[in-house]
């Protein structure tokens, strides 16, 4: 039995050092085996759940086989003890299992090898002097090493590899054989992320050339993990507030105040609830890294305890002590470096899921949130919950360890220190407790000053409304009143972020100060109570290095404080979205009736308070029957059908529905995808079925003019198709889905008339595609009532009658006398325009004996009102450029580019060009850079100036125990502490102020950019692009260049002063900085080129995700019918692992780089401390002290300076994409200085067009040829023709939304193309064919300037015949229109346009199909109104229904582009050409 397992004589009191032969045979012969079989059953149980299929027998696999039982030599160990069964037996075992498992390589092999090398080290060394006798030693070292070497390298693929991934197409192979997951196989990971950035560095990255997703960070595997859990916590917590409100003190005083209290507790609670899922479903993998950064922490602390000034001081110790402190501190250093960036790479993981995690259940949600929560929830709030919000949540999770490590660093700090320093040391606590209240409140008021998201909330928002009413913005020129709006929102947010920034600069120079202040209070204190306490360099640096170490804690726990409580903001909004009130699913019964569609005793509203929008409902239909829904504007026929897809809150009754549904809404809703995809909508495609459905949607003329056909891109919300066109495509949708029932709202409103009476032959009606299905129609056009088996007559919510047509007319009710009443005016309309009666009964067969009555009544209603005859009706709209562009493009480009439309968002490529830095410093001004250089060099100055005059207080002499002059020492140091103090202040200030002004001119820029660009690019441009740019960018040019600058600038000068004081103390360490410096430089450069690529990747796949979000949320209603939830989840999903995927190689390459750079900082420590031992005959302590103490912090330093190089420069892309639209091609002015305009212009509203052309773009076919017209004062002037006529560019054309090729027009005598958009636009009107309406007063939306008062503004909804709905509403004119004024019916949009019409009363008026979406009976009173009001106005209208125009002064005829008749509609007919043939065939004539 060996007594003695260490000797000190041997080990330590020695020049040559030993083990002793006890030791090396017992305790190094020991440990790895223990090792290995402790852990082999744990690894063991884990291979046994792990199944990838099995590896062949390899060369690989057989060699290390063949060397582990080679290694095999039992006689090492004096004392063999059962736990040394062979271990190499155990490993070989475990390596053929894992080869059956398919673990191509094995963690606790690796680990097992490395820790017997390290072991059999030391033997080592001893039997080198004794080489002869030990050859077979070397022999086993050997064949350890070449094992260890061998666990380096992963075995081949699995035959059968079970794993599934996401498949990117590159060079890579599995996620595991690219990602450090694991500590010792960092290597693995680092060797495939430095062949990205090989690739990188020599060309830029594309998308392709990224490794995918691995599956356990893909959304299908997070999100599926959390959705339960997350829909028990809502359960519980809806629980929570019936048994709360249950218990709610009753009373009317205290009803506002409990209902403030319960919505304050219900987002707190939701939010907790939301914190709660997060920390069950990332916790565990969280807490990896927490136990990482407890290693960490015993390293660091490590370091200051190694006894290097000692050795200094002792000049008898022997060199190999010195020689070990050094390399003690490397060691203890390197390993502290590993396990930092393993935790921060822990901590990333982990936020990115709670990204993606976050991301998909918002998204999720927004397909379920019920009408009335939508309405309080934008689609530009919804994109900033995925946007910033996530964002709040990624930084939490990296930081949100500060919060309570910090605390305990900071604790054991001082505990070190008072064993330096004694109870001096209480002086630094009471320092330090003395911050902490200070910042506490900086902390709460910043969390105060989080109303500034609000304001980007509300900015976002409008932005969203803007990009998706631009044209209106156009139309009416309200550009200007709209970007003021955005700017007002913009500059509340930047006073707030600029009082929070100032806030956080006092938080930041107090933290970075404060490591001053705990030395300037310890060491005043200490040699201050007692002149016998020295201060010598073991007590300065030691405690200097223990202050250095407090910094870290001390300036991380107020960022981890402030963005801990911006995160604790976002979850309760996140929360407070994601428990909004949902649709409930069991609304609806698919079940209960035999019928087709039931509903019984209904009672329905658009939210569970407030009046009900359906009252009394009862209805019953047979399935395969059509009933038809009429009523006046906002008589609740759109509401109904609600009601029957569950859309609306059930307040009482039963809803029953029998089989599918297809929905067609009364405004069209289209993807942005080709118009095959529009049709097919996830369906398979049935080539026969198709080619049916889309001759009966009358969709084949459309193909045929369309460039690729059904495969050309559709615009977002169709831009680039007609509004009949829409609704076309919309109607196919549902009709290729072969559904059961059909709700369909008005979707023959906005076609031609002869369109439409195909459409309701071939589709909807008895002889139709779906004459076997179920089918509800809203109608305005009461030509298909007949042939009803049941209409529904509805007034305010309410069926007041129900039958079918000959019923309803039998019962002279109100709606027989309504159509008699409608059909004599018709008569008498038609009499004075001089037709006969007795014309237009050519269209009865009176031939035919055998009509039926109800056929009669069919001939004599469709005799008599004539009310859905159309002309033309499908617009051209200014997106329709592929529809001229068809016959050109064929022969200009690829066949794939063919129909292609939008823009996808492009990234640039190479380094981020030196153009913008200069851009950006450019906005902040020279007057405020130079000021921000000169304090971070006067700050840096009085650090090193402070740094230097403490070494030399430590070197000063001791006299009789003392040291002389303290008082004035003590006083300089802290004059020079205090003045860096005030000058940390100033310079984050001032880089803030900086950056809150280079904010300002770069959104003010890009918003000016964006709203003076044509039509054209916001065609091309997806909305989501420019959403991306107004939040994502902003964000990070508002917050994360400045904060970057900041941290760049400190440390790259605090770097400076570290090699000043190295090479001040040790002049040779410059053969070693030099190397590491050129090093050094390489490594930045060769990480940030592929590191700002990545950036690019990732922010241009960030786009896809908010234009998709956004088109779901508008079409939600429509994916819920159809039930394509899944598979729009999907979509999002992989848009979301896209993204993801550029976004994990940055973070995972960053931490690769730190551990690089580390390691370089790490060799500098070695260096300092090496140079230090080798001179210690020549150097004082103070100065040694001074030199090793800076060189530990070169490590941090170095890592913080590329990474917040990084983030500049990776955020500086940020600039770069805001600063692309500022290239794009632009309006003209919109207002024209000098200008000698009449202010009454136009007087007369005359207009000449000579020889005027128009071209969608260069190169494409003419869209007008040479158009000469004359329009006189007052006249009134109907302009018709087929699709792609150039009616509607006629409109823009006059507008100017599309400038002229040749030719000009004349308003008065004036050029339009010499004067402003503004001022062109602003003194004539359009009412359009598509609504818009904005978030906000319902008096914003008819007056932004507030030019009117409200008498004119009541005046204009009278004629509009809106006042009686005004009056009723409980806010009047301040009666908030929610996000597109989906609040309104679209009626009733479509009369806020014309009262907005009215109150403008220029003297040109322009209808484009405006009467469209109304009922008949208010579609004669606007045509009155229009008769009446503007009869002293020059009238335009693009027809759409007949009698619209018929007593018009002209009618123009175009097609091609160019007129062809122009006269009097009744001498036009008696011409019988072009027009009559339209009035044929509208059954006219």
């Amino acid at each position: 039995m060996c007594m003695f397992l260490c000797d000190w004589n041997v080990t330590w009191y020695t020049p040559h050092p030993d083990l002793t032969q006890c030791f090396q045979h017992t305790v190094l012969v020991w440990f790895p085996c223990i090792f290995l079989w402790f852990c082999s059953p744990l690894y063991l149980l884990h291979l046994w759940f792990t199944d990838r299929g099995r590896i062949p027998l390899t060369t690989l696999c057989c060699a290390k086989t063949v060397n582990l039982l080679l290694v095999y030599r039992p006689s090492r160990c004096l004392f063999p003890s059962p736990l040394l069964f062979p271990p190499q037996l155990l490993a070989v075992c475990m390596m053929q299992w894992e080869r059956m498992k398919g673990c191509r390589s094995s963690v606790l092999l690796f680990l097992f090898w490395t820790l017997a090398v390290i072991c059999s080290l030391v033997p080592l060394r001893g039997n080198i002097q004794q080489i002869v006798d030990k050859v077979s030693f070397f022999i086993y070292f050997s064949l350890q090493l070449t094992q260890l070497i061998l666990s380096c390298f992963s075995d081949q693929r699995p035959n059968t590899d079970k794993h599934t991934y996401r498949k990117v197409p590159n060079t890579f192979t599995t996620p595991t054989e690219r990602y450090p997951t694991h500590l010792p196989h960092l290597q693995k990971g680092t060797q495939h992320i430095y062949h990205t950035y090989r690739k990188g560095y020599r060309s830029p990255l594309q998308a392709d050339d990224l490794w995918s997703l691995r599956d356990e960070d893909s959304s299908d595997r997070i999100i599926a993990d959390l959705e339960g859990d997350w829909a028990r916590e809502c359960a519980k917590l809806q629980q929570m507030e019936r048994s709360l409100s249950g218990s709610c003190p009753a009373g009317p005083k205290l009803t506002e105040q409990t209902q403030l209290l319960k919505k304050l507790k219900q987002e707190q609670s939701s939010g907790f609830c939301l914190f709660r899922v997060l920390a069950r479903s990332f916790g565990p993998f969280f807490l990896r890294g927490t136990f990482c950064i407890i290693i960490h922490d015993a390293f660091m602390f490590s370091v200051p305890q190694v006894l290097l000034l000692g050795f200094m001081h002792d000049e008898d110790s022997p060199l190999w002590k010195g020689y070990m402190f050094a390399f003690l501190m490397f060691l203890l250093s390197s390993l502290q470096s590993l396990f930092n960036h393993q935790y921060m790479y822990s901590c990333f993981t982990v936020g990115m899921r709670v990204k993606t995690a976050v991301m998909g259940l918002v998204y999720r949600k927004s397909l379920l949130i019920s009408g009335a929560a939508r309405r309080s929830c934008t689609v530009g709030e919804i994109v900033n919950l995925v946007s910033t919000d996530t964002q709040k949540l990624m930084d939490m999770v990296v930081y949100f360890n500060a919060v309570w490590v910090a605390p305990i660093e900071i604790t054991l700090c001082l505990f070190f220190l008072w064993q330096r320093l004694g109870p001096s040391a209480l002086a630094g606590i009471a320092t330090v407790i003395l911050i902490f209240p200070l910042n506490g409140f900086i902390a709460k008021m910043r969390s105060k000053l989080q109303v500034q998201m609000r304001y980007t909330d509300s900015r976002i928002k409008l932005m969203n409304e803007i990009l998706s009413g631009i044209k209106i913005l156009k139309f009416y020129a309200w550009e200007r009143a709209f970007l003021e709006w955005v700017l007002g929102y913009r500059e509340k947010e930047l006073n707030a972020l600029k009082r929070s920034q100032v806030l956080y600069s006092i938080s930041i120079a107090s933290f970075n100060s404060s490591s001053f202040l705990v030395t300037f209070a310890m060491f005043g204190v200490y040699v201050l109570i007692d002149d016998k306490n020295v201060l010598d360099a073991q007590k300065v640096f030691v405690s200097m290095a223990l202050i250095n170490i407090l910094k870290t804690p001390l300036s991380q726990l107020p960022f981890a404080m402030s963005t801990t409580m911006q995160a604790i903001v976002s979850l309760k909004r996140l929360g407070k979205f994601l428990c909004q009130d949902e649709l409930k699913p069991d609304s609806v019964n698919r079940e209960l009736y035999s019928d087709g569609v039931v509903i019984e005793s209904g009672t329905f509203g658009w939210s569970k308070e407030g009046p009900p929008c359906l009252r009394r409902i009862d209805v019953r239909v047979k399935k395969g029957s059509l009933v038809a829904v009429v009523g006046h504007v906002g008589s609740g026929k759109s509401s109904l059908l609600s009601a029957m897809l569950g859309e609306t809150e059930k307040r009482s009754g039963q809803v029953s529905v029998k089989g599918s549904v297809a929905y067609v809404p009364q405004q069209a809703w289209i993807q942005n995808a080709t118009l095959k995809d529009n049709i097919m909508f996830g369906q398979e495609r049935k080539e026969s079925w198709y080619h049916r459905v889309v001759e009966a949607c009358a969709l084949l003329p459309d193909l045929e003019i369309l460039p690729a056909g059904d495969g050309t891109e559709i615009g977002e919300k169709g831009l680039n198709l007609s509004g009949g066109q829409k609704q076309r495509v919309s109607l196919a949708r549902a009709v290729y889905r072969k559904a059961d029932v059909y709700l369909l709202d008005d979707p023959l409103s906005a076609v031609d008339t002869h369109v439409g009476q195909h459409i309701f032959e071939r589709v909807v009606g008895p002889r139709g595609l779906l004459k076997d299905k179920t089918r509800v129609l809203v109608t305005h056009g009461l030509s298909y009532l007949p042939q009803a088996d049941l209409i529904l007559v509805m007034v305010e919510g309410e069926i007041t009658e129900m039958g079918s047509y000959l019923e309803l007319m039998g019962r002279k009710g109100a709606f027989a006398e309504f159509i008699r009443v409608f059909a004599g005016n018709e008569h008498k309309e038609r009499s004075q325009m001089g037709m006969e009666w007795e014309e237009i009964h050519l269209l009865i067969d009176c031939s035919n004996p055998h009509q039926t009555p109800s056929c009669l009544h069919l001939y004599i209603f469709w005799d008599g009102l004539h009310l859905s005859v159309c002309i033309s009706g499908d617009m051209m709209s200014s997106a329709s450029v592929q529809t001229m562009e068809a016959s050109d493009t064929e022969d200009m480009e690829p066949a794939e580019d063919v129909g292609r439309l939008t823009e996808a968002d492009k990234a640039n490529t190479g380094r981020v060009k030196l153009q913008m830095y200069v851009e950006y410093f450019r906005t902040i001004g020279t007057a405020l850079i130079i000021p921000i250089i000169l304090l971070y060099a006067f700050q840096q100055a009085a650090s090193l100036a402070y740094n230097y005059w403490l070494s030399l207080w430590a070197d000063d002499p001791i006299i009789n125990g003392t040291q002389i002059d303290t008082d004035l020492k003590l006083g300089v140091f802290g004059a020079l502490g205090f003045a860096q103090g005030v000058a940390i202040f100033g310079t984050t200030v001032a880089i803030s102020l900086g950056g809150i002004i280079a904010s300002r001119h770069l959104h003010q820029d890009l918003l000016s950019n964006v709203l003076r660009s044509p039509m054209a690019f916001f065609e091309v441009t997806p909305s989501g692009n420019l959403l991306n740019r107004f939040s994502k960018e902003v964000d990070a040019i508002d917050c994360m260049i400045p904060d970057g600058l900041k941290m760049m600038l400190g440390y790259l000068f605090k770097l400076l002063e570290v090699c000043i004081i190295v090479l001040v103390a040790m002049p040779f360490a410059g053969v070693v900085l030099l190397p590491l410096t050129l090093l050094y430089a390489f490594i930045q450069s060769f990480y940030v080129a592929t590191s700002c690529q990545l950036r690019r990747l990732e922010a241009v796949s960030r786009s896809p995700i908010y234009t998709h979000f956004n088109e779901t949320i508008q079409g939600a209603s429509v994916i819920r019918a159809f039930s394509e939830q899944e598979r729009f989840i999907q979509q999002a999903n992989t848009r979301i692992d896209h993204n993801q995927t550029s976004y994990f190689p940055r973070f995972v390459a960053t931490r690769w780089l730190a551990v690089n750079l580390e390691f370089l900082g790490n060799l500098l420590v070695l260096s300092a401390a090496t140079l230090a031992v080798m001179g210690r005959n020549t150097l004082s302590p103070g100065i040694v002290g001074l030199a090793v103490s800076h060189s530990l912090q070169v490590t941090g330093i170095l890592s913080w300076i590329v990474r917040s190089w990084t983030d500049v420069e990776n955020n500086i892309v940020s600039v770069e994409r805001v600063k692309e639209y500022a290239d794009t091609p632009k309006e003209a002015p919109w207002t024209i200085e000098g200008s000698t305009l009449p202010l009454a212009w136009p007087i007369h509203g005359t207009m000449e067009l000579e020889e005027y052309g128009l071209q969608y773009r260069k190169g494409l076919d003419w869209a007008l040829r040479g158009v000469s017209l004359s329009i006189q004062e007052r006249e009134k002037v109907g302009i018709v023709g087929r699709t792609g006529a150039g009616k509607s560019s006629l409109a823009l054309g006059i507008f100017r939304i599309l400038e002229a090729a040749k030719g000009e027009i004349y308003i008065d005598g004036i050029n339009i193309a010499q004067i402003g958009l503004h001022e062109l636009r602003s003194r004539i009107t359009i009412i359009p064919q598509d609504p818009v309406l904005f978030s906000g007063s319902l008096r914003m939306n008819l007056d932004p300037f507030d030019s009117y008062s409200d008498e004119e503004v009541w005046r204009a909804l009278e004629l509009a015949h809106l006042k009686s709905f005004v009056s009723g509403l409980p806010d009047k004119l301040k009666h908030e229109c929610s996000e597109g004024g989906e609040n309104l019916s679209l009626g009733q949009r479509q009369l806020v346009c014309l009262a907005r019409a009215l109150l403008r009363k220029t003297k040109i008026l322009v209808l484009d199909e405006a009467t469209a979406a109304v009922d008949l009976e208010t579609d004669n009173l606007i045509q009155s109104t229009i008769r009446t009001q503007f009869d002293d106005c020059t009238v335009l209208t693009i027809a759409h229904r007949l009698n619209t125009i018929m007593d018009y002064t002209r009618v123009i005829v175009m097609d091609r582009g160019l007129i062809t008749e122009m006269d009097s509609p009744s001498n036009l007919i008696s011409q019988r050409g072009q027009f009559y043939s339209m009035c044929q065939e509208a059954g006219l004539v």
